[in-house]
């Protein structure tokens, strides 16, 4: 865990800081009878190496009398569980297991169904693959509470391209489950044993887990869902969607926890004496890896950059992670209300974990992100 320090000491202006906790408090407190907007929120901030301690805000569960949120509550951050997956997929890289230049049928020989014979490793990192974000059957499976292998039979068989891999740009969660099973076969575990066994173990990370594991279920958060989403059969707050670990986003953790993966990328791949890649796979994964592609529009490759698996910047469009935030920082965002960033030219980051579904205002999320950008002295 990071060591604690106050805003001043870390070059962060407090009363900018206090600005987004302000925001925060508003958002997660109820009026009358209607619930708050915002059921929980958390934000954690840290600047060249230490950080200041998270705020909690709101409550644990969705309705107005639901108990105040917990010091050690547990979120389901969505989509930042891709960089994660991600990271966990270049281990096997440098262990010269996996190309990302090598055709994905390299590994996985039936992924060649519907002309899919030329996507590379490296299109399902980087969301040029042409596959679709989520299977056409994404919610009868979960209605039927299918196993994660009946996903990744549809991602690898089933699945259409929408344009030729590396041609065009479109998010795709169905890579990733790819990337995932790729990992799966190469190690012999399955993706959720493999990132707590090369991640979240040796780091120490207690908290964090694909898949709600042995992670103590009381501590964990209740979220807006979905309104396609049954509650109690299939949506984010179900136990089989909580014990699924859908490697594309069915991570929970900590504030805590996930500060230290943020610094472990701004000290290029070590935290502590824990190694888990090197500073030049850091680069990589944190660059602009579609200028690679030459079939790629420009526009494209110049406003919607993605590193291997992380998201930079993309300012003035929906998807950015804060507007005074500068090219070069990259982190992801989450449909359970999640966002992160890492800015490695100020040495900072800023974690961001809610229990409102992005869907419904995705400008809060980087509303609080600008305040805490600001407040970068």
């Amino acid at each position: 865990m990071l060591e604690y320090v106050s805003p001043g000491s870390i070059g962060m202006d407090a009363a900018q800081l206090q600005r987004a906790y302000d925001l925060a408090t508003a958002w997660t407190t109820a009026e009358g009878a209607e619930p708050a907007i915002m059921p929980a929120a958390a934000i954690m901030v840290g600047r060249n190496g230490k950080a200041v301690e998270p705020k909690f805000f709101g409550r644990q569960g969705t309705g107005k009398d639901a108990p105040p949120i917990r010091r050690d509550a547990l979120f389901l951050i969505a989509s930042l569980t891709k960089p994660i997956t991600y990271l966990g997929a270049m281990i096997l890289v440098e262990r010269g297991l996996l190309g990302l230049s090598d055709p994905v049928t390299k590994y996985i020989p039936d992924f060649a169904a519907h002309h899919k014979e030329n996507t590379l490793v490296q299109h399902l990192f980087t969301h040029t693959s042409g596959l679709p974000d989520m299977l056409e059957n994404n919610t009868e499976l979960r209605r039927q509470h299918a196993p994660l292998s009946k996903f990744i039979d549809g991602a690898i068989r089933d699945t259409v391209p929408k344009f030729p891999a590396g041609t065009d740009y479109s998010y795709q969660s169905m890579g990733t489950l790819v990337v995932a099973e790729i990992v799966q076969r190469i190690s012999g575990l399955s993706i959720s044993d493999f990132l707590q066994k090369e991640i979240f173990t040796p780091l120490g990370l207690k908290s964090s887990a694909l898949g709600v594991r042995d992670l103590n279920r009381e501590r964990l958060t209740q979220l807006q869902t979905p309104e396609f989403a049954g509650v109690e059969q299939f949506g984010w707050n179900s136990p089989y969607w909580r014990e699924l670990g859908a490697p594309w986003g069915g991570m929970f953790s900590t504030p805590d926890d996930y500060a230290v993966l943020c610094q472990l990328m701004l000290n290029g791949g070590s935290y502590g004496n824990v190694r888990i890649v090197s500073s030049a796979t850091v680069e990589k994964m944190t660059t602009n890896r579609l200028n690679d592609f030459p079939d790629l529009p420009e526009p494209i490759r110049r406003t919607k950059p993605w590193g291997l698996g992380w998201q930079l910047n993309h300012p003035a469009t929906e998807g950015t992670l804060g507007d005074l935030l500068p090219s070069a920082a990259y982190g992801h965002l989450g449909a359970t209300g999640t966002l992160f960033w890492i800015d490695p030219q100020r040495q900072a980051f800023c974690i961001i974990f809610t229990t409102m579904e992005r869907d419904r205002a995705p400008w809060r999320l980087v509303h609080l992100s600008n305040a805490v950008a600001a407040a970068m002295e």
